[in-house]
């Protein structure tokens, strides 16, 4: 087929496309312009990307002289795709056109089943309806979805799609969130992506990370982990376990995921409050301790059911052993930091998730340990995206996916 006239029109088609989708509204004699195209082939071009709805007349130019010539631009509601994050404790759904414009989001609670149901099915059931949910809102129907990134907090298999170490949360979802059986339950082409690695995607693409030719996004939440990109590509490495820093072990032989979870900082802030509330009942005990350590009363709220937004907001008003455990909590941060930066160097670091996100309280930080004590001093931010970072993503493979396959379809 390679050579054929059916064969040259239809790259001609996409070179137009690629030129619509970089340009923006083009008239007929810029297109011919900027692809070197002759304007009878950008004619015809154009004529049948119209018959496709893939490009639509917009009016006519402003000309300052002359006939007023035809406005073209690509049509970003042809069709629509979207991102999944199924998260530890939610699941954040966005739709969106084919330039990447997010026209809905949604978030609903993580839902895990007790053992007995079929957690399989049900799971299912609840993503599909959901979607169902957010596609009657917005009056589209199944056949204008293209495709449906999904983002999951565990390892993808690259060869068989299958999930690998799954957060803990998730655990015996496994089989539910594969490729395989995402596929059986939506009517469209389904991607799946480990979430980090979307959210490292979706900074790149539109966030913090912009034109960054060396960066890590590093989150912590309910698990930790590391997305990598190198001159705008993700690494993946064997078996798709590049930047699974969960796994690296730390001085007393712990995971790192373990210390630096959300659960692995309220395992360090009951340690210190209770050590201190054993130090306050010496001190009452001995009237020569000195009385700054008396002063140092905590407070009932940062005691009763301690979370990681509590202890934030702790810190965020000032209480002193809230700072004192989130200064603790940054040096092991910072310990991972480390590590991180004399392997890769890289330009940009940027923290994210549940508890990263934080950057109010923990980039002055953790920009003070760099400072002071890191060979390979990487600049430090916090994720511009937030909690849609991963959505981001998901919604960039899922629009890279549908073009490809648009221009696929052309070549046919």
């Amino acid at each position: 087929m390679a050579g054929t006239p059916q064969y040259i029109r239809n790259l001609n088609e996409n070179l137009i496309m690629d030129a619509l989708i970089t340009q923006g509204t083009m008239s007929r004699a810029d297109i011919s312009r900027q692809t070197g195209l002759s304007k009878p082939t950008v004619s015809l071009a154009i004529e049948h990307l119209i018959d496709r709805n893939l490009v639509r007349e917009m009016g006519r130019a402003d000309n300052a002289q002359g006939r007023k010539a035809t406005l073209i631009r690509f049509n970003e509601t042809a069709y629509y795709v979207c991102g999944i994050d199924i998260g530890a404790t939610r699941i954040r759904i966005a739709l969106s056109d084919l330039n990447g414009e997010i026209i809905a989001y949604r978030t609903y609670p993580m839902v895990v089943q007790k053992a007995h149901e079929p957690a399989e099915a049900t799971m299912l059931e609840l993503l599909r309806s959901h979607m169902n949910e957010l596609l009657d809102k917005n009056h589209l129907n199944w056949d204008q979805i293209q495709c449906i990134g999904f983002g999951i907090p565990g390892v993808v298999l690259p060869d068989s799609g299958r999930i690998h170490r799954i957060v803990d949360p998730l655990a015996g979802l496994e089989e539910a969130f594969s490729l395989e059986s995402l596929s059986g339950a939506f009517p469209c082409e389904v991607i799946l992506e480990n979430d980090v690695n979307l959210a490292a995607l979706g900074e790149y693409r539109s966030g913090a990370a912009a034109g960054y030719p060396l960066f890590v996004f590093f989150s912590i939440g309910t698990g930790t982990g590391a997305g990598i990109m190198v001159h705008g590509q993700l690494l993946r490495g064997l078996g798709g376990l590049t930047g699974e820093i969960a796994e690296m072990l730390v001085d007393d032989g712990r995971r790192l995921e373990e210390v630096l979870s959300a659960d692995g900082l309220m395992q360090l802030a009951n340690l210190h409050l209770n050590s201190h509330d054993e130090l306050l009942e010496v001190a009452d005990s001995d009237s020569d301790v000195d009385a700054d350590v008396k002063g140092h009363v905590v407070t009932d709220d940062l005691h009763r059911h301690l979370t990681p937004e509590k202890l934030f907001e702790a810190a965020r008003r000032g209480e002193v052993e809230a700072l004192e455990i989130l200064k603790q909590y940054s040096q092991k941060i910072a310990s991972a930091l480390r590590q991180i930066s004399v392997v890769l160097a890289p330009d940009l670091i940027v923290l994210g998730g549940g508890v990263g996100g934080n950057g109010d309280v923990l980039l002055p930080l953790l920009r003070q340990i760099i400072s002071e004590q890191f060979p390979v001093q990487p600049q430090l931010i916090c994720s511009k995206l937030g909690e849609q970072a991963v959505v981001t993503g998901a919604v960039q493979v899922a629009i890279q996916q549908t073009m490809l396959n648009l221009q696929q379809e052309a070549m046919e």
